[in-house]
């Protein structure tokens, strides 16, 4: 592979796929590391997984307790109240209102005592999800192998949720850890988490990614209840709005430009493919690069681009 399109690479998809890891764990880009040559196939295998349209994982902190009250709730209903299984962070696995009971305790002497009511967050809840069709025990391995990557030095307790539509894995941590410093996650660090459980999933076989929504030109994760209920009774309202290339939009334009001119001049076969999908995917309607396409820009649009020819 050619030194100069791998460097391309690592230039390019450091930005769209890595843009917080100057500031993760105190090093610099650490999913990057390994050398050049394996640093580059990591990106060729990120930028495969995203034309693909591979299963985003979901790591979302969905509130916390303010105190022992709100704790105590909170585990009573990832819990169903003791009915389902649940673990903590020594992978001690219980059932029960009694070992519910006993575990609350633990959490409200253990280190610094929690009042019951607390004028500060004393826990984080996290989901973290799958779509539909993920095997669960999958989710939950990916998942205990998370929480001990990301979360060491905390009390947690994790409860598997299958019995929904996408398998999802409850998990509740101390702010305080044993050695008293506390968490309190940031946008960049959500991303982190995203990228972590991912990983851990791929290790178990499961096709997952963790790839900024700005990176795939999706401004939202979901459509919004009100529209969809509209829909339903037949009174949503089609229109045309003008759309405007935010400043880290055009950035990612440039960034994928950059990416496919670079594999598609390659002298691999297998990368001059990778570069027409990366062509494909971005001409899709669903990548939205419609709305770019009619922007003045500075930087070059792949919308324009025309897919690479074979030289084989």
């Amino acid at each position: 592979m050619s030194t100069a399109i791998d460097g391309v690479l690592l230039h390019w998809g450091d930005r769209l796929f890595y843009p917080g890891n100057r500031i993760i764990r105190g090093q610099g880009a650490p999913r990057l590391r390994g050398g050049r040559d394996r640093s580059a196939a990591a990106v060729r295998e990120r930028i495969a997984a995203v034309v693909r349209r591979a299963p985003q994982v979901m790591v979302k902190v969905t509130g916390g307790g303010r105190g022992m009250r709100a704790i105590a709730a909170h585990f009573r209903y990832i819990t169903k109240n003791g009915r389902l299984p649940f673990e903590d962070e020594r992978e001690s696995r219980e059932t029960g209102k009694d070992a519910l009971r006993e575990l609350l305790e633990e959490w409200r002497l253990g280190g610094t005592p929690i009042e019951e009511v607390s004028d500060r967050r004393e826990a984080f809840n996290i989901m973290l999800s799958m779509p539909r069709g993920t095997d669960p025990l999958a989710v939950l391995r990916a998942a205990r192998a998370f929480a001990k990557i990301e979360l060491a030095g905390h009390k947690y307790v994790m409860v598997l949720h299958d019995h929904q539509a996408n398998p999802h894995v409850h998990l509740s941590v101390r702010a305080e850890s044993t050695e008293g410093r506390r968490i309190n996650p940031r946008k960049m660090d959500l991303q982190r988490w995203r990228e972590t459980f991912a990983e851990q999933l791929r290790e178990l076989g499961i096709d997952a990614e963790a790839t900024r929504r700005t990176t795939r030109f999706q401004a939202r994760r979901d459509t919004p209840l009100w529209r969809l209920k509209a829909r339903e009774e037949g009174r949503e309202r089609t229109h045309v709005v003008r759309a405007e290339v935010a400043p880290r939009h055009a950035e990612d334009i440039a960034a994928w430009s950059h990416v496919a001119e670079a594999l598609a001049s390659s002298a691999t076969q297998e990368d001059r493919h990778l570069a027409a999908q990366v062509v494909g995917y971005l001409r899709d309607p669903e990548s939205r690069m419609r709305v770019v396409s009619t922007q003045k820009s500075r930087w070059p649009v792949p919308s324009r681009m025309e897919p690479p020819r074979d030289r084989t």
